[in-house]
């Protein structure tokens, strides 16, 4: 492998449909180390590759306890009966983390240090319940994190309320945020926009193909009726100034699934016939304040775009993850984003938010969004439990 600085690409992008992460989800009867393998699996199967050509595989994954633990990546290549010889490892960036995964991948094969590496992700909130670890093994909060914040920090679902009251958002507005993204991905879906990308999983009830949390008859007025989420009376005396505006309908739902995208040098794809279909133009990760938490999309986008040269009106398509509504509807109106734009086939609230998963899933949206548009530069975002943000800038070619 050159050590001479090289152009990472992308060659594809695979993901399973979105499964309901509770009892009962289509998704819920497969361990999560099987669904991370089955993408695998199907990477190389699409792309003519042997699992010696790779030469890594990074997953993300944010809940590594139980059956996620031990280098979760690691047993799905195992389980995906890659020869022995392919390394993995398993990488936590909470929300962004195989975003981050890409991100190194890229970065690799920019430096010469990789030809081929699979980036991806796996989540199985219904097997693993999402904070679940600090059930079983303490609080991440150390006494010396306390010391430092000693009114505390909060979950991620009253930060969402502390953005949407700092730019104002009301739960109108939110809400009709939500209802617009599941009409989004309910057209996309049925104009098969995610054909490309999605990955039926045989389970014990036959064949799953088809995402489960979007609900198209989802109205503005359906989502009014429901209470808020966080609410709780001490929180309530700790932040006075809000009146609870997130509720399950303007949130991502709890969700199974895994995603991975292909990376490769140009130079090694052209050798081996593969079709390079976007190049990784930009990279950006940054810490923000952790009560906040959610906007840290917005000086990573700002950095992203000073890096690259670009303004917000060249980007063609925004990924940016409705982890809640709030977080998309504030950075937009940070960084002037166009509306119609902004997650054009639907986002996280519709096509579900698999922790782990979420990064390359929203990579390979954003790829074939770019594609089916003619569009040039995508811009792809997310927010981060600790108050973080990852920043993508691909260019289609």
């Amino acid at each position: 492998m050159s050590t001479v600085a090289r152009t990472a690409v992308i060659v594809d992008a695979v993901r399973t449909p979105s499964g309901r992460g509770k009892p009962g989800g289509a998704l819920s009867g497969i361990h999560p180390v099987d669904l991370a393998a089955h993408v695998l699996r199907a990477t190389l199967e699409r792309n003519g590759l042997e699992s010696s050509q790779i030469d890594d595989v990074l997953l993300g994954c944010v809940s590594q306890v139980g059956e996620q633990t031990m280098n979760i990546a690691r047993q799905a290549v195992l389980a995906a009966g890659f020869d022995e010889r392919v390394p993995a490892t398993t990488i936590d960036r909470q929300c962004g983390s195989s975003q981050q995964a890409a991100h190194f991948a890229a970065q690799g094969v920019m430096a010469g240090q990789y030809d081929i590496v699979i980036a991806g992700g796996v989540e199985s909130m219904s097997r693993v319940p999402l904070g679940i670890a600090a059930s079983v093994a303490g609080s991440p909060f150390s006494p010396a994190l306390h010391e430092r914040y000693p009114a505390g920090l909060v979950n991620q679902g009253v930060s969402a309320e502390l953005i949407a009251a700092r730019w104002d958002l009301s739960r109108e507005t939110l809400d009709a945020f939500a209802a617009e993204s599941h009409r989004r991905a309910a057209d996309a879906a049925a104009q098969g926009r995610f054909a490309s990308q999605l990955l039926p999983v045989p389970t014990d009830a036959g064949e799953f193909a088809v995402d489960e949390t979007v609900r198209p008859a989802t109205t503005e007025a359906g989502l009014s009726g429901l209470a808020p989420a966080f609410r709780t009376d001490a929180l309530a005396e700790r932040f006075p100034e809000l009146d609870w505006r997130i509720t399950p309908g303007n949130s991502s739902p709890l969700t199974d699934g895994a995603s991975a995208v292909l990376i490769v040098s140009e130079q090694k794809a052209i050798e081996l016939g593969l079709t390079p279909r976007a190049r990784f133009h930009a990279f950006a990760v940054v810490g923000d304040d952790p009560l906040m938490m959610l906007t840290g999309p917005i000086p990573a986008t700002r950095r992203i775009l000073e890096r690259s040269g670009l303004g917000i009106e060249d980007i063609d398509a925004y990924e940016v993850n409705e982890a809640f509504a709030s977080v998309p509807l504030a950075w937009a109106a940070e960084v002037g984003a166009d509306a119609a734009k902004l997650n054009p086939w639907g986002g996280a609230i519709a096509l579900g938010h698999a922790l782990g998963s979420s990064g390359t899933r929203l990579l390979g949206t954003l790829l074939a969004h770019l594609e089916a548009t003619g569009g040039r530069y995508g811009l792809q975002t997310m927010c981060e439990g600790g108050g973080m943000a990852n920043a993508t800038i691909i260019e289609r070619l």
